[in-house]
């Protein structure tokens, strides 16, 4: 196999779309997709889903004992080639700015050393808000890029800023990233 992306899913109704996104990506062969998901994201969709879409075990807990001695986070961060957040909350983005580490993939990402893509997905107003807008910027001079989001219906019935980026735009933004397409 390839190269390896580590795909980030946090708690918002756009899991949905991660869905397509790692189902397509998945379907390469110069490619392996792992998944981390936060507890909130399990709300949404199960580790199920993701399992038989990526083909590879999804991963959650922190403090999960390993069948053999591992640090989940290192190990995992080590591996990947490019990490991508999809979808990418404000919660998460407000983690990554600030440095807090207190979760599977939180930790993982401050582990890594691959570029991370952030495919954010929240309603306008938190988008837009001076704090969201901030670490954003935070995380734009550390070198984190965006893909999106994009205005349109959002899952509160308001149309606006915020909506996810659609799956197919997220796939090509994540191989151009990873050198193949």
């Amino acid at each position: 196999m390839g190269k390896a992306l580590l795909v980030g899913v946090t708690g918002s109704i756009a899991c949905y779309k991660a869905c397509d996104v790692v189902s397509a990506l998945a379907k390469r062969e110069d490619l392996s997709v792992h998944v981390i998901m936060t507890k909130e994201a399990e709300r949404f969709v199960s580790a199920l889903t993701f399992q038989a879409l990526s083909g590879n075990r999804v991963y959650s807990d922190l403090f999960e004992v390993p069948e053999a001695w591992d640090l989940l986070h290192t190990s995992l961060s080590a591996k990947a080639d490019l990490a991508l957040i999809c979808p990418a909350t404000m919660n998460l983005l407000a983690k990554l700015a600030h440095g807090i580490a207190d979760d599977l993939l939180t930790c993982t990402l401050f582990a890594t050393r691959a570029p991370v893509l952030a495919a954010p997905a929240m309603n306008t107003r938190m988008y837009e808000h001076p704090a969201n807008q901030a670490n954003l910027e935070i995380l734009k001079k550390r070198g984190v890029e965006f893909i999106g989001p994009d205005a349109g219906q959002l899952a509160c019935r308001e149309v606006g800023i915020g909506h996810i980026a659609e799956p197919d735009a997220i796939v090509q933004a994540a191989l151009k990233k990873l050198g193949l397409c």
